[in-house]
């Protein structure tokens, strides 16, 4: 029988990739978007798409309605994906703006995979893989709001992942670092919106280093992968007979973990401070 997925963010980068590669394998693949002119271009591309937002609880729980009408009350695989970031100095970020990237990179995500459990109880296995990042590992600077997310989805999933024990329920987390995406795009809209950066103390350091790397089209990291290399680890997890708890994803991943746990916490402040 086909196996099912939903898949979330898949507008572009990560979940763009994602869905047309588990397409081709086989897989019937929900490719959710927040605007409906994505998941409209979506379906063009012969992918099955519809909204789902994770700041709008409503979505969330019509996406899994019309998820499980069109499979007949059965989902394999979720895959937690869409976020944004939110650059700027913790202390020129205001607790609202916090609060509302931690909707959609964390509340979103809890509530989706509380809606699906239960599903995957009544058939007895299933698979919940959620997408972090190597900021869920390590924190740099300026990026105090998405490293908060992702350092509180890590703990949450490994807790879930202890819970589902010989539930048939595997859960995974996926750390890429640097990926071909719009992350740096989308994060615009969210820092003019949050952070007064022009009053910061930081504002010198702002003007000369995170808005010139915010703005300006620099090209692609040394260590970045497209897209597909996290196709490859998200297919292992889905697939192998015994998923793996964490996939690391480029260069900068796989060094950060040795990192954190060979070096004292000093040691590894001298290293990430200098970005």
């Amino acid at each position: 029988m086909t196996k099912s997925i939903l898949i979330t963010g898949c507008s572009s980068g990560i979940g763009y990739d994602a869905a047309h590669g588990l397409a081709r394998r086989g897989w019937r693949v929900f490719a959710t978007c927040r605007a409906e002119a994505d998941c409209e271009r979506l379906r063009g591309e012969g992918l099955e798409s519809f909204h789902l937002d994770y700041e709008d609880e409503a979505s969330i729980s019509e996406a899994v309605k019309e998820v499980l009408i069109r499979t007949g009350g059965t989902l394999d695989a979720l895959y937690n994906n869409g976020a944004y970031a939110l650059p700027g100095a913790v202390e020129d970020l205001p607790t609202d703006g916090l609060r509302a990237i931690f909707e959609t990179n964390l509340f979103g995500y809890h509530e989706l995979t509380r809606l699906v459990i239960p599903v995957m109880r009544a058939q007895g296995h299933g698979r919940i893989i959620n997408c972090s990042s190597v900021l869920g590992l390590v924190a740099i600077k300026w990026r105090g709001a998405y490293v908060a997310t992702k350092f509180a989805l890590e703990g949450l999933t490994d807790a879930l992942r202890l819970e589902m024990r010989g539930s048939g329920i595997h859960v995974s987390l996926i750390e890429p670092g640097p990926i071909t995406a719009r992350i740096r795009q989308n994060a615009i809209p969210h820092f003019e919106k949050w952070i007064d950066w022009e009053i910061s103390p930081h504002a010198e350091e702002y003007r000369t280093s995170l808005v010139k790397r915010l703005y300006e089209d620099r090209g692609s990291d040394p260590f970045e992968l497209p897209a597909s290399a996290v196709t490859k680890k998200l297919i292992h997890a889905l697939e192998a007979k015994r998923p793996r708890a964490r996939y690391y994803v480029t260069k900068p991943t796989y060094m950060m973990g040795v990192l954190r746990r060979i070096l004292s916490t000093r040691l590894l402040d001298v290293i990430l401070s200098k970005g």
